[in-house]
């Protein structure tokens, strides 16, 4: 499976983006997908997760309420709402292909995307 996240950008606190994350392969539907973030200088974190149906999610409780990942298996794509943004929120974000239940361990994860930038700025 290869994966290219898109969507990050440059938007003011209170601001919103969509990520979308397209995946080449055909067994994409069989895999729990989720979102990693890395900012300036701090480790790589678990942001969200979605299992291979899209049934169930599971979120980091920093975008809890604000973030919603969401999957079109039809499209082999895998997206992540960003709402309420905060500058806080300004990191690199990776999707990545893993087991088909939801996982929050980086060392779960198969398949991993490029990484898209955002910027929130205040």
């Amino acid at each position: 499976v290869q994966l290219q996240a898109f969507g990050g950008g440059l938007v003011q606190a209170g601001g919103s983006l969509r990520l979308s994350c397209a995946a080449s392969g055909r067994t994409f539907s069989s895999y729990g997908m989720g979102w990693f973030r890395q900012a300036p200088g701090k480790e790589r974190e678990f942001v969200a997760a979605i299992s291979w149906r899209g049934g169930s999610a599971y979120y980091a409780d920093s975008v809890k309420g604000r973030f919603t990942i969401s999957r079109d298996n039809a499209k082999n794509t895998v997206y992540l709402q960003m709402n309420s943004l905060k500058p806080e929120d300004t990191a690199v974000y990776y999707c990545a292909a893993g087991p088909s239940y939801m996982s929050t361990l980086e060392s779960d994860y198969e398949y991993w995307g490029q990484g898209t930038l955002v910027t929130v700025s205040s």
